[in-house]
């Protein structure tokens, strides 16, 4: 009886022992993975490919959750170099990234060229008017592009109108928005005839279609570099989010949406 009883006890000690371990562990765990916010200032063009991102990036990483800052690529540069707290920033041009690089806000060794697009000319799918290249624009009476000095695809769609000869025949049509959503939001709304956006921001609208497509030697290339801020709170994250994004899995999601693997 005695024996049982000691044998009994032993048992109750071990068990008691291993849920004791379990809790440490359970707790160092923890500690090991506090929750983190990422914060990601990215073109407003990678809209629907980054929140399709963040969804399989919070279940493979449960402790990170990803708060995106959506915009023009030059506005967010701005806001970057005047101190907002940023992790990562997603360009859709390479000259404001390498400003935050030259300000020494981001480091060349964290900083990549992830991905390309194209620019389109897109009209409403109703349109009467038979707009079939970028010259026909001259039968519109309005038209929009981003405001080429924050938004990178009106950068690019000046440069194209200027290389076709267009500029002066367009110009006074021209109405500018903040961001390539708002240039398509404006074609599907009617308040303007046509609109020069990216590939990848026509193929999300069900009420535009594309007119043109212009050549790449209209305009520089359409680059998209990515980068982790220097200053970030949450370097150890924000680098294996860097990372992530350059997986063989998230750059065909990229290919999905319309965008193109950078050679």
């Amino acid at each position: 009886m005695k024996k049982s009883y000691t044998i009994l006890l032993l048992i109750c000690l071990f068990a008691t022992l291993l849920s004791a371990c379990s809790k440490n562990e359970s707790s160092e765990s923890a500690k090991k993975e506090p929750n983190v916010e990422l914060t990601i200032s990215a073109a407003a063009s990678l809209q629907d490919v980054l929140n399709k991102i963040a969804i399989q990036y919070e279940k493979e990483n449960p402790n990170v959750s990803i708060t995106y800052n959506f915009g023009g690529s030059g506005a967010l540069q701005q806001q970057i170099s005047n101190g907002a707290p940023v992790d990562l920033f997603f360009s859709a041009a390479e000259d404001k990234f390498d400003q935050l690089v030259k300000e020494g806000l981001i480091e060349k060794r964290l900083g990549t060229d992830l991905v390309g697009n194209e620019l389109v000319l897109v009209v409403r799918k109703d349109s009467s008017l038979n707009i079939k290249r970028f010259e026909d624009l001259i039968k519109v009476e309005k038209m929009a592009i981003g405001t080429p000095e924050t938004v990178p695809a009106g950068q690019y769609a000046t440069e194209t109108l200027g290389n076709l000869g267009l500029i002066k025949e367009v110009e006074k049509k021209m109405v500018y928005a903040k961001d390539v959503r708002q240039v398509l939001t404006y074609v599907e709304t009617g308040n303007v005839d046509a609109g020069i956006v990216y590939k990848t921001d026509a193929m999300i609208s069900s009420k535009v279609k594309v007119a043109a497509v212009a050549k790449e030697d209209t305009h520089s290339p359409i680059i998209y570099p990515v980068g982790v801020i220097k200053e970030t709170s949450h370097r150890k994250e924000a680098e294996q989010f860097y990372k992530y994004l350059q997986k063989e899995g998230t750059l065909n999601t990229f290919e999905k949406f319309g965008f193109k693997k950078v050679e």
